[in-house]
């Protein structure tokens, strides 16, 4: 009886990672519908009929996905009259935080075709050489980039997304580490989100952000901060300290 259900546990942890790409696009789904956000917006208790017409979406396939984020608890869910009414959970929260610090653009870009196509040639890559994102796109990620303007708005946005929840965390428990700094350069740096927030919460430190030209030349004005545009291989700007939320 042991062996037998070791054998099914084993088949189970089997289904949930060959499916577990079904998770993360459903919740792509969820984003690129902005159900989370129509449910914030008409109060946090919303019937599976009123998601059905702000969507303008068939009600058996919008119950489906609602019932399958149920189970992932993207939404909680209470039955009220015999109908259906949808809540939002700790994780769609992170859907609809107000200003830009919300993940939802983050699950665009990991569900985005030109972030998974890549994957798919791993093993070729192990056993022949050479680069996913070039076998799979037939050129490098920045020249990828080049002529994808829509792709960098994304990935710009998911960068910046990521960065600013993770700098909420450093700057809420350890923002004495940068007491001492009258300037920094942060490497990498995209469009300067991750320093610029630094730079708000230590407005006596003079910001860097240094990244490839292409790059800088879309980044915002931030006070305190200089953008510069280089390659990190060849020289870096000079700093009291160097920030780097990604080593490469």
């Amino acid at each position: 009886m042991e062996l037998q259900d070791e054998d099914a546990e084993g088949q189970a942890e089997f289904w949930q990672l060959a499916l577990a790409f079904v998770d993360s696009l459903a919740l792509k789904c969820e984003v690129e519908l902005g159900i989370a956000r129509i449910i914030q917006e008409k109060g946090g208790l919303v019937s599976l009929s009123e998601i059905v017409s702000s969507l303008q979406a068939p009600s058996s396939d919008t119950s489906r996905l609602m019932r399958f984020l149920v189970k992932k608890r993207v939404f909680s869910v209470e039955l009220k009259q015999g109908e259906a009414y949808y809540g939002l959970t700790r994780l769609s929260n992170w859907l609809v935080r107000p200003g830009e610090s919300g993940l939802a653009p983050m699950s665009l870009l990991l569900g985005h075709p030109t972030i998974l196509a890549p994957w798919h040639y791993v093993s070729k890559c192990m056993s022949e050489g050479g680069k996913p994102f070039e076998k799979a796109h037939h050129r490098d990620f920045f020249d990828h980039n080049s002529d994808n303007l829509g792709f960098v708005h994304l990935f710009n946005d998911a960068m910046a997304s990521g960065a600013r929840v993770v700098l909420e965390a450093l700057l809420s428990e350890h923002k004495s580490v940068f007491s001492g700094l009258t300037s920094l350069v942060d490497v990498g740096g995209g469009t300067g989100t991750a320093l610029n927030e630094i730079v708000k919460a230590n407005p006596h430190i003079s910001g860097i952000n240094f990244d490839l030209p292409d790059v800088v030349s879309t980044a915002p004005n931030y006070p305190g901060v200089l953008h510069v545009g280089g390659d990190m291989f060849s020289s870096i700007p000079t700093a009291d300290a160097v920030f780097m939320k990604v080593f490469h």
